[in-house]
């Protein structure tokens, strides 16, 4: 882990064009760190989804406050070692935007995904990111994670029901799991089970909403 100082020249500061943009995929503002926890879920989340950012000592609406304590390094530390399984790895950078210190805590996409932290109740789960906001994973993506990180050959076999979702995959420009269920009459595991072969083997995607987890088909032919 790496500490950078920034001190801000002529022209406008190259922080303030990515506050100016606002929290999303990539981003999450922190006013202050005080609930190692509630951190964990963010870095869990950036760490199982693309990788990203969180500055501390920034409001939601964009205003720099800049960091009150050192001990947010060490609510962040705290949050990275010990609420998240296993440990996310960051760095640190910091900016100073006249005269205020603002703590960068950079997190890339990891290498052991799934990431889990506490959820509200205390009990260990896997978030992802999904536009500005930390959502739980879907059962769907658990078993995706699972059988990428397993020696499990998955393969297209081409039985009645696996043409009948893919083609309902195709068919949808997003779809979700209940519609899906409704439309095949297949059990939640075995739709599940499928779906998640499908974007395995790359037939089709998870698209997320902060509602629910929804589901499209792709382009790669198969063989059948």
């Amino acid at each position: 882990m790496r500490s950078f100082q920034y001190t801000s020249g002529p022209g406008k500061h190259p922080l303030l064009k990515r506050i100016e943009e606002g929290e999303g995929l990539h981003l999450d503002f922190k006013y202050e760190i005080s609930d190692a926890p509630k951190i964990a879920r963010s870095l869990s989340a950036f760490a199982n989804t693309d990788g990203g950012s969180l500055l501390v000592g920034v409001k939601d609406n964009g205003v720099i406050k800049g960091v009150v304590s050192e001990e947010e390094f060490y609510m962040v530390e705290m949050a990275a070692r010990r609420y998240c399984q296993p440990e996310v790895e960051f760095k640190t950078r910091e900016w100073n935007i006249e005269g205020k210190k603002i703590f960068e805590v950079i997190i890339p996409k990891g290498k052991e995904i799934p990431y889990r932290a506490p959820d509200k109740k205390g009990d260990f789960k896997a978030f992802v990111r999904v536009a500005d906001e930390n959502i739980l994973a879907c059962g769907v993506q658990m078993k995706v994670w699972k059988k990428q990180n397993s020696d499990l050959t998955i393969s297209f076999s081409g039985r009645p029901e696996e043409h009948n979702l893919l083609d309902l995959l195709k068919g949808n420009h997003s779809i979700s799991l209940q519609q899906i269920r409704e439309k095949t009459m297949l059990s939640q595991f075995r739709a599940e089970n499928l779906i998640s072969d499908f974007i395995v083997l790359g037939l089709a995607q998870i698209t997320n909403t902060s509602e629910e987890c929804c589901f499209k088909g792709t382009d790669p032919e198969i063989n059948t």
